[in-house]
């Protein structure tokens, strides 16, 4: 078994491997923008209880 062999084998295995981003498709970066905005409202909403919270007691600059 030669060096050439070896680096077939590693080739195969890397192309196998790769192969289950044809079934996930784009099912991941649709996955990681929808939590990016469902972070995005949370903090705004947080964000808006805190600034009514802080011009409530006068701490608001």
């Amino acid at each position: 078994m030669g060096s050439s062999s070896v680096f077939w084998a590693i080739g195969d295995l890397l192309t196998w491997t790769f192969g289950i981003f044809e079934i996930i498709g784009n099912m991941f970066n649709y996955s990681l923008l929808a939590l990016g905005f469902i972070g995005l409202f949370y903090w705004l909403n947080l964000q808006k209880k805190l600034n009514n919270k802080a011009k409530n007691e006068g701490t608001l600059k």
